[in-house]
């Protein structure tokens, strides 16, 4: 399955994104898992959720743009449903950062609580390269958790950094060796879960509730700017260069 479920007991469940081939980029297939699992944990005995990518090069390189690149209400309402974009959420999600987390791979990032990730990790959200609005949830979310000046010199440069400069500015909590990280993710799980669990999903709930809010009231001028930038000459030419692997012209 593109999405994998396990339990590490009995209230931990981890959710591995797998898709190799494509360094575990989500196509809206995956997407509509990951919503409908946000749905069925909802309702269920987990008290934490660990979050990962499968293999050693990638979390997630964010949407597969190779396939559907519809953005309609309807679909627009799933994808931010998956990034836990402006909907509440009230288990905790510890995140593993185990490669390359780029563009959705960073909006999903965004949703989670706790992470860490390894040191040949990347991050960065190059949507603007391509000529693509960051649908996601970036531009409503990533000022209020790394600040202004660090959100818009990745949202405007598109440039990648390293998990080092990610801890810096509090992207990530912290940088571990490759063997490490899932045994960090799983003990911080283990630790939450071992909590009063009214208490914590009411800590969350309280702070999902306050962003989910936010962004919401956002979301009719974020569809509109982003279906402009979808209508404008720019876009076809750069979802090709990123197909074709070469750089846009935007002359």
């Amino acid at each position: 399955m593109p999405i994998e479920i396990s339990e590490h007991g009995p209230h931990i469940v981890v959710v591995t994104i797998e898709n190799q081939p494509r360094r575990n980029a989500m196509s809206r297939a995956m997407l509509g898992e990951i919503a409908a699992l946000w749905d069925r944990l909802e309702n269920s005995a987990c008290r934490c959720v660990v979050i990962t990518g499968a293999g050693d090069r990638a979390f997630t390189s964010g949407a597969d743009l190779s396939g559907d690149l519809s953005a309609g209400p309807e679909m627009a309402r799933m994808v931010n449903r998956a990034l836990l974009k402006n909907s509440t959420f009230s288990r905790p999600i510890v995140a593993a950062v185990n490669g390359d987390c780029i563009a959705g791979g960073i909006e999903l990032l965004l949703s989670t609580d706790i992470r860490a990730a390894v040191p040949a990790a990347r991050f960065g959200l190059t949507e603007v390269k391509w000529s693509i609005y960051p649908f996601g949830g970036a531009t409503v979310k990533l000022i209020h958790q790394i600040g202004y000046v660090h959100a818009m010199d990745l949202l405007l440069t598109g440039k990648l950094i390293d998990a080092q400069a990610a801890e810096r500015i509090n992207l990530v909590n912290l940088v571990l060796p490759p063997d490490r990280l899932m045994r960090w993710a799983l003990e911080t799980a283990e630790a939450i879960a071992a909590n009063s669990p009214s208490a914590v999903q009411a800590v969350k709930q309280q702070i999902s509730a306050s962003i989910a809010d936010y962004a919401q009231s956002r979301e009719a001028l974020e569809q509109e700017l982003g279906d402009r930038v979808r209508a404008s000459p720019h876009f076809k030419e750069g979802i090709a260069a990123f197909l074709e692997k070469r750089p846009p012209n935007y002359s």
